[in-house]
């Protein structure tokens, strides 16, 4: 996937002195906007990191194994798993310690020094702020990811720096409703909702979506006005974090830009002629494929005009056929074949031919059926015999 965001140099500067916003002045648009877009390394950091503030947990050592239990071992036709010892009582003789009794531990306690904690590369890092960068320079992959960005006039928004001085939370909101991104924050409002599972009990019983990111360069307030407006959230941009520019690791957050903050970029991640000043010897990842239609380039006249003509060669594909239900194929596999099958046919046609003449030979004695005379003297008989 590549940026398309260098195709426009230039990003406008809102003014939100007056009652609408105006266009104040013109940016040259940073490079980090036209690095690759990596979703692989985004979600693969994003993963990784996201773990680095889990607190470690784990049952207690002793659990399920705080009884006076023993086995009986063998010879009394009963598992040799613990038993609880003593009598008087139905709980003595049950099973203890093991996963599948009743009050006994859980399969692998879970232990506190697992590992908790992931070591990610520091260009893997860069790597992937560059991209979720670049990706919220493209309002398809903004709305792709749930923004509200309708009536913005335009992506990436950058406002000007009296921004920062902001102190009132009512007058960052006349700011949001001025750049058109209101919508956005009644969206995350309207998404309040109680958490499913055990989380309602243990101090984060609502969940709700993310809305517009705010970056700042001097915290001249702007963090205490913004920090109370549902879906909000404020970052320095010297501390730009990938959990914010790509929440759940899906790239396209909505971000918010002071013109002080957005002219800051270039000096922290650098440009494809020059490194970073601020991070030591670093430089923007390059786009493996300056043009990713590959399709485009292998047919250019180019490349078409160098390159030998194909090797086309046709290859006949036959049906295998049984040899013992096809005598064609059965021949050429054996030419005697034909020999034995002629000889069968004729000792065949022998064996009808001499059936046919011993059928002919027995109807040509004299029966009842075919001869007049026997058949009188066969009725007489039988009347002979009925009047005796």
């Amino acid at each position: 996937m590549t940026s398309l965001a260098a195709s426009r140099p230039v990003v406008s500067v809102l003014s939100v002195s007056n009652d609408t916003a105006s266009v104040a002045s013109q940016l040259v648009l940073p490079a980090v906007f036209t690095a690759p877009i990596r979703p692989d390394v985004v979600n693969f950091v994003h993963t990784n990191i996201a773990k680095n503030n889990r607190q470690a947990y784990g049952v207690s050592r002793k659990a399920g194994h705080q009884h006076s239990a023993e086995s009986w071992g063998t010879g009394r036709a009963v598992s040799r798993i613990p038993r609880i010892q003593g009598g008087g009582t139905q709980r003595s003789g049950q099973g203890a310690f093991g996963n599948m009794c009743r009050g006994g531990r859980m399969f692998a306690p879970t232990r506190i020094w697992r590992k908790w904690h992931r070591k990610v590369n520091v260009n893997q890092r860069r790597f992937a702020v560059a991209s979720a960068l670049a990706a919220s320079a493209l309002p398809s992959l903004v709305i792709a990811r749930g923004h509200r960005i309708e009536t913005v006039p335009e992506i990436p928004l950058v406002i000007e720096d009296a921004v920062e001085s902001t102190l009132k939370t009512s007058a960052a909101v006349k700011i949001l409703s001025k750049i058109g991104a209101a919508a956005d924050v009644e969206k995350v409002k309207s998404s309040k909702k109680l958490r499913t599972g055990r989380g309602k009990s243990r101090n984060r019983r609502f969940v709700s979506r993310r809305g517009p990111l705010i970056v700042y360069a001097n915290a001249n307030g702007v963090e205490k006005a913004f920090r109370n407006i549902p879906g909000i959230e404020i970052a320095h941009v010297e501390r730009l974090n990938l959990l914010q520019l790509a929440p759940g690791g899906h790239l396209g957050r909505f971000i918010i830009w002071t013109k002080a903050a957005f002219e800051k970029l270039d000096a922290l991640y650098g440009t494809y002629s020059k490194k970073s000043t601020a991070k030591a010897g670093y430089q923007l990842p390059r786009h493996i494929m300056h043009n990713a239609n590959l399709g485009r380039l292998i047919n250019s006249d180019e490349i078409q005009s160098v390159v030998r003509p194909g090797k086309y060669t046709g290859h006949r594909r036959f049906q295998k056929k049984n040899p013992l239900k096809n005598l064609g194929v059965m021949v050429k596999l054996n030419p005697y074949t034909l020999v034995a099958r002629r000889a069968e046919l004729r000792a065949e046609a022998l064996r009808k031919e001499k059936k046919e003449s011993k059928k002919a030979a027995g109807r040509a004695k004299n029966t009842t059926s075919n001869c007049a005379k026997r058949r009188v003297q066969s009725k007489a008989l039988y009347a002979k015999n009925n009047a005796d």
